[in-house]
């Protein structure tokens, strides 16, 4: 056998053991709201482009193949990663929507739905994996429990969003100020001795998504909705842009990703 076989062997090696998910980094809760924003703007945007239907079955199609991607790749990619992450917003926020425009499912009602299921997920993730920290998932089993748990988030995120904004009548504006300000209870809460960071990680993980699709209503839908007005194809467009540099940077400098070991 060559160097350069033991070489790429080792390299293999390595990445079997390496964690599938980036480190809890300033920068990852950036990157996260910014993509509940583009899902919220994207859904709207191709739900008024194309037939509805269409459009999430081309989101699933997408989803299923960035999914597949995620889990045969041996270790974290930033730009699969976020894709995927971005490509569950969109279908995540489509779920939720569906519920409610076609089914005619009151987001009360769903946003129950979505959390029974959320704490059902918890509940057989712990069952099985006797955790639910993130910081090792290094086994598909696991990814799948946490690829799972991530798309439930988005869609319980959109029910509480939509609860907020519409049937409690805050607004995008009112409801993006006042997730600004419920999202730092975990952050505080942390400081605190005997308060799991596991929970206060996934609660945290759930707010970004009224947080950034509440704002992103905000800016893209039009004054007669309490909007600024500026297009849901526009706001998609920017937010994508600023997510790509941001990905773009984590993938030339390395950072983000878990040590082996941790």
């Amino acid at each position: 056998m060559t160097a350069a076989e033991l070489s790429d062997g080792a390299r293999h090696t390595r990445e079997r053991g390496a964690s599938k998910v980036p480190a809890v980094t300033a920068l990852f809760w950036i990157i996260k709201v910014l993509t509940t924003g583009v899902g919220e703007t994207t859904s709207d945007f191709l739900a008024h482009l194309i037939d509805p239907v269409i459009a999430v079955a081309l989101a699933g199609l997408a989803l299923a193949v960035s999914l597949v991607a995620q889990f045969r790749a041996r270790s974290y990619r930033p730009a699969l990663y976020w894709t995927t992450v971005l490509l569950v917003s969109v279908f995540g926020t489509m779920a939720a929507d569906v519920a409610h425009v076609g089914l005619g499912v009151q987001y009360a009602v769903s946003t129950a739905v979505f959390a029974v299921a959320l704490g059902a997920v918890f509940l057989l993730w712990h069952r099985f994996e006797k955790t639910l920290s993130i910081h090792e998932i290094r086994t598909p089993r696991r990814e799948f429990f946490y690829w799972l748990a991530v798309g439930t988030t988005f869609a319980l995120g959109t029910a509480v969003g939509d609860l907020t904004a519409t049937t409690l009548h805050l607004g995008y504006l009112g409801s993006g100020i006042g997730f600004a300000v419920v999202i730092a209870l975990p952050a505080i809460a942390t400081r605190f001795p005997g308060v799991s960071r596991v929970g206060t990680f996934w609660a945290a993980y759930i707010l970004t998504r009224p947080l950034g699709a509440s704002f992103a209503d905000w800016f893209g839908v039009g004054p007669d909705r309490g909007g600024v007005g500026l297009g849901t194809g526009p706001v998609s467009l920017v937010l994508l842009l600023v997510i790509a540099a941001l990905v773009g940077c984590l993938a030339a400098t390395g950072s983000g990703s878990v040590p082996r070991n941790r």
